[in-house]
């Protein structure tokens, strides 16, 4: 009997251990402990105020919340940097009298990753993502929520195509 209870005890021990690189958010071993996200300019044609600032705060709450990783300053192991590119409203579908029925703000930011202790991670790309509003809706009314769901979507992107994975 004794026997039996040392190989399920040695037998969850090991599964345990098994489990120890995984989580759910696929980020398992970043070979990193420190990341940090550099201030994202504003370089639309339409400069928004403050959106800047919000969107480099939303990637690195983002990255704070999925991650066990420390934000720094400077010299991190992981490293976000770019500038948004793109804040655009354009009429989606029109009604029977040439008016615009939808509109669809489109946010996009060219994002720079570098993982020091991987180059073959590090990528240049583009993300951008949209809201879609009544056209009788003036985008002050809509801008807080869509500018919300907007960086959710974008910081997801962005966290999958550098961290996660899957």
């Amino acid at each position: 009997m004794k026997k039996i209870h040392i190989i399920t005890t040695l037998v969850i021990a090991a599964v345990i251990a098994a489990c120890g690189k995984y989580n759910f958010t696929g980020t398992g071993d970043l070979n990193a402990s420190t990341y940090q996200v550099n201030f994202f300019q504003n370089n639309a044609p339409i400069i928004e105020p403050g959106l800047d600032r919000d969107f480099t705060l939303a990637l690195q709450d983002f990255i704070l919340n999925q991650t066990s990783l420390d934000l720094v300053r400077a010299n991190g192991d992981l490293t976000y940097e770019g500038e948004i590119v793109e804040y655009r409203v354009s009429p989606m579908t029109a009604t029977a009298n040439n008016t615009a029925a939808q509109n669809r703000l489109t946010i996009g930011v060219q994002v720079r990753f570098t993982h020091k202790n991987r180059p073959e991670d590090d990528f240049d790309r583009r993300f951008s993502f949209f809201y879609d509003y009544p056209a009788s809706t003036q985008l002050p009314a809509i801008k807080s929520t869509a500018h919300q769901e907007i960086f959710d979507r974008i910081t997801l992107d962005i966290f999958n195509a550098s961290l996660a994975n899957w």
